[in-house]
């Protein structure tokens, strides 16, 4: 098992609102996306990669007994700006038509957020080519966003930022606070919102924009039921209007009930492209294959510690929607 396997973090659970449900089926255009033997680095600034000879330089040191404060301080400046260098994604190929509704699955640690954010031009490949047609957008507001401002102007920021005009942010202000669910917190700083307000946000300001290429990281893991099924008709008026949307998510039941394409990444590589039942039930095989001692008893014991986790997150949510509230209560009796 590879060390990114053991940081495995799945959930092959079949979601109630999602059984039984199929991707929406929308004619396809031309190519919209080229991924050709992509490969992208990154280097990791401080990290503890060691060269055999530094590593033997410690053993040395021990043997001759040299006093511990001295072996910190020389292994200190062995390391001070050490860089490692990451192999994120291997030549991988594939293209994408408009109107393709396409997920991504893979362990943590696969490659799958680094890819996006090469698509999404934010990542410069270290060699091979993406060709794009038309303005991806990975939820792509997140950087021009500023959490010590109002999620009024921040709204507006995001809106520019994506490329629409003043007039074109106001005539979508109504519709994004809506959607978002936030109601008259968008006039407090974004700061206090909760992470789940805040992802709901970024989701509504970046989809709102229409988008030629919707890619989303993981956002729909936030949200209560009513969000998801907004996000799932938002990502079905992309692709009717040849859109198309990319999804890396690891709830598996929300990529079969949302896409209608899988790509499968390892370990930098693209494992498997294909329809998204052939490619989830070869994906479902392996996650299971890792975990061969698993029966009823530690399936349960998983199950109580989600359903715990889940219940300590809502908490934790509850407790900082009620702080934003009372702050909320405390500028309202400041303005008056």
């Amino acid at each position: 098992m590879t060390e990114a396997d053991e940081h495995m973090d799945f959930d092959l659970e079949v979601e109630p609102e999602d059984a039984g449900q199929e991707a929406l089926e929308t004619e396809l255009g031309g190519p919209c996306l080229v991924v050709d033997d992509l490969h992208v680095v990154y280097r990791v600034i401080g990290g503890r990669a060691k060269k055999e000879a530094e590593q033997g330089a410690e053993v040395r040191e021990i043997k001759l007994k040299v006093p511990f404060h001295k072996r910190l301080l020389r292994a200190g400046r062995r390391h001070v700006g050490a860089v490692s260098e990451v192999h994120a994604v291997r030549g991988v190929s594939f293209t994408v038509r408009h109107g393709e509704s396409v997920g991504i699955v893979g362990v943590n640690g696969s490659g799958k957020s680094t890819m996006l954010r090469a698509i999404a031009g934010l990542m410069p490949p270290k060699s091979g080519s993406v060709h794009v047609s038309g303005e991806p957008s990975l939820l792509g507001v997140n950087a021009a966003l500023m959490p010590s401002l109002t999620g009024e102007r921040n709204i507006m920021i995001g809106g520019l930022a994506l490329g629409l005009t003043p007039k074109q942010v106001d005539e979508k202000f109504d519709e994004v606070v809506e959607f978002s669910g936030i109601g008259d917190f968008v006039y407090l700083p974004m700061k206090t919102y909760s992470s789940g307000m805040g992802a709901r946000l970024r989701f509504a300001i970046s989809s709102a924009a229409s988008p030629d290429i919707l890619m989303i990281d993981e956002a729909l893991a936030t949200g209560d039921a009513a969000f998801k099924e907004r996000s799932k008709s938002r990502i079905e008026d992309v692709r009717a209007n040849a859109g198309t949307v990319f999804l890396v998510s690891h709830s598996i039941s929300t990529i079969e009930a949302m896409c209608t394409r899988v790509l499968w990444m390892h370990q930098g590589q693209l494992v498997m492209d294909g329809p998204v039942h052939e490619v989830a039930d070869a994906y479902k095989n392996f996650v299971r294959a890792q975990r061969p001692g698993m029966g009823p008893a530690r399936r349960r014991a998983l199950q109580r510690k989600r359903a715990a986790e889940e219940a300590a997150k809502k908490k934790a949510e509850e407790a900082e929607q009620k702080k934003a509230e009372a702050q909320a209560l405390k500028a309202e009796e400041a303005r008056a």
